[in-house]
């Protein structure tokens, strides 16, 4: 597959407006994106990811009461002045690390939750006619080479739509978006079909859609249609689906771990893997689980 002149994928959006239900009481006050992974709060892995692929501009499409995932990313003037007076300087490196140039982040609101389609038009005027990535902070990855820096490379590769996909048991796929798979070449599998949480029975493969993507700005003019699908919400898969045919679309499968932070074990675990993977933190984290094994 030759690789094909394409405009730079610079974008991403975040849709992060979620409630958190599943994490009640902790999410009563406190996005649920904040909640942290060792210590670092899910949003942070999400946007080191995204800037480890190139991208510069940010959109969080955000509910009441989620300020704080931008703030997370400005300058804390008081904190910063705190840390030099007190030479903390691994902290304070850390802490200005973290800091994007002004103008790279904006946000706007969903007020009403129709759904992840609907997220994503509210972010219409940001995205424009630019190519975008769109990455759910829920799945936390832990890849050596950034997922969303797999699937730029492989969105300069095909000139069109690329998702991360992984295979499910066959009793989960009523939970996912699924593909039905085309002809595969290398770790790209060309996609012929969407369908979102389809029944076991309907299902088209085991290949399902994780929370990462990179698509084309014409999904835009599908998702304007407020088309509702499955639970009764403007699904992006359906408007996914209907470009189809029209552009390039494959699903990448992705090198790495996948952590569904949005489920109560899923966090714990991540919490476990991304410790083992500290040097600083490793060897203490295996005592401890031998302690409790």
């Amino acid at each position: 597959m030759n690789a094909v002149p394409q405009k730079p994928l610079r974008k991403a959006v975040l849709p992060v407006a979620g409630l958190g239900t599943r994490f009640l009481p902790a999410t009563k006050q406190m996005a649920k994106e904040m909640l942290p992974v060792v210590d670092r709060p899910l949003i942070h892995y999400a946007m080191e990811e995204a800037r480890a692929a190139g991208i510069e501009q940010f959109c969080f499409v955000t509910g009441r009461g989620k300020t704080m995932l931008v703030d997370q990313f400005d300058v804390a003037y008081e904190l910063e002045a705190t840390l030099e007076a007190r030479g903390k300087r691994k902290e304070l490196d850390t802490l200005r690390g973290q800091a994007l140039p002004p103008g790279s982040v904006i946000s706007t609101r969903q007020q009403v939750p129709l759904g992840l389609g609907h997220a994503i038009w509210c972010a219409r005027a940001f995205i424009g006619d630019d190519p975008f990535a769109i990455l759910l902070p829920d799945d936390l990855m832990q890849c050596e080479v950034s997922c969303t820096k797999q699937l730029a490379d492989a969105y300069m590769q095909t000139g069109g739509n690329v998702v991360a996909i992984e295979e499910v048991p066959k009793e989960r796929v009523s939970s996912y978006g699924v593909i039905a798979p085309g002809a595969t070449t290398g770790n790209l599998v060309e996609v012929t079909g969407l369908v979102e949480k389809p029944p076991i029975e309907k299902a088209p493969s085991n290949l399902t859609v994780i929370g990462r993507y990179v698509l084309m700005p014409e999904v835009i003019g599908h998702l304007s249609k407020f088309e509702k699908g499955a639970g009764g919400e403007i699904q992006l898969t359906d408007s996914m689906a209907k470009l189809i045919g029209t552009q390039p679309f494959h699903g990448l499968r992705y090198e790495g771990k996948r952590f569904d932070c949005g489920d109560k074990s899923g966090y714990l675990e991540a919490q476990v893997a991304f410790a083992l993977a500290r040097e600083d933190l490793g060897p203490a984290m295996r005592k401890i689980i031998q302690k409790y094994s």
